[in-house]
């Protein structure tokens, strides 16, 4: 077991862990940390904790010291820095007539590199802009290209649901979403209602799809023959959230009878070794 502490150095950004190194650390206290692109300014949303070193998923770094008000002020000062390399840099794009959209912009705590971030939707030959960049800030230059979706990450904004972008409020990570978790749902397969604000399938949908997923596997399947209170039917639609079942009854009039049964009072109706039903 090794000891650890989480720190997180955007908002609802990824959690990374690095070594306490002898520090007596506390949940939202800011630290300096060594990290793979320099020296950063972080927060720690993590209290210091065992965990085993398999668990590592790359070299663990050290915690430099315990954030102090220079500190903080010189992380205030980076980001209005980075606020005015943001406006420039976009006056060079226009300079440049590339095709590609400004996002964000941020300087490594120890200034070391300014790192742009954007978003185009074709590859961009930036190399003449990264030189322009290079000889007006005197330091490293980095050009990220970025997703959709880690756009409105950054930049936030108002979902269909009336709150805040999860993505943008309190999702560290992005997971995994797919079309077969709206059909699960029964949720309408309008491109309009199950998008976000990104242009992907909402986040919001792997929420509770372990529970439909759970109930699907309660439910008969469509066409399934199921034997009811009523009678013999084949189910037309379930319903995972509420375990309700629309099962077409069979008479023998040859009338077609559509009625709704909890999943409980209904049984799948089974074949034995001579072809006939036996409930």
């Amino acid at each position: 077991m090794i000891e650890v502490v989480g720190v997180r150095f955007k908002k609802a950004g990824k959690v990374y862990y690095f070594s306490p190194n002898g520090f007596s650390i506390e949940k939202n206290e800011n630290v300096i940390v060594e990290t793979a692109r320099g020296i950063e300014f972080g927060q720690v949303v993590d209290e210091i904790k065992e965990i085993d070193e398999k668990d590592l998923v790359a070299e663990l770094k050290s915690v430099i010291r315990i954030a102090d008000e220079c500190d903080k002020d010189w992380n205030r000062q980076n980001k209005k820095k980075a606020k005015d390399a943001l406006d420039i840099c976009i006056e060079k794009v226009k300079e440049y007539d590339l095709d590609m959209k400004l996002v964000d912009c941020e300087y490594t705590f120890d200034n070391n590199k300014v790192i742009f971030y954007f978003i185009s939707d074709d590859r961009i030959d930036f190399r003449e802009l990264v030189r322009g960049l290079a000889s007006i800030f005197r330091t490293r230059i980095e050009l990220r290209q970025i997703g959709v979706r880690d756009h409105a990450k950054m930049v936030g904004g108002i979902g269909c649901c009336g709150q805040q972008c999860c993505c943008n409020r309190f999702l560290s990570e992005f997971a995994p979403v797919s079309i077969k978790m709206a059909k699960d749902q029964s949720i309408s397969l309008n491109p309009t209602k199950i998008s976000g604000m990104c242009g992907r399938l909402m986040c919001c949908l792997k929420y509770e799809q372990e529970g439909y997923e759970r109930n699907i596997k309660r439910l008969p399947k469509v066409g399934v023959k199921v034997r009811t209170p009523e009678g013999l039917g084949i189910v037309t639609e379930v319903n995972a959230l509420t375990e309700f079942v629309k099962v077409k009854i069979e008479s023998e009039d040859d009338l077609e009878e559509i009625k709704v049964f909890f999943n409980e009072d209904i049984t799948i109706e089974r074949k034995n070794c001579d072809g006939c039903h036996c409930g």
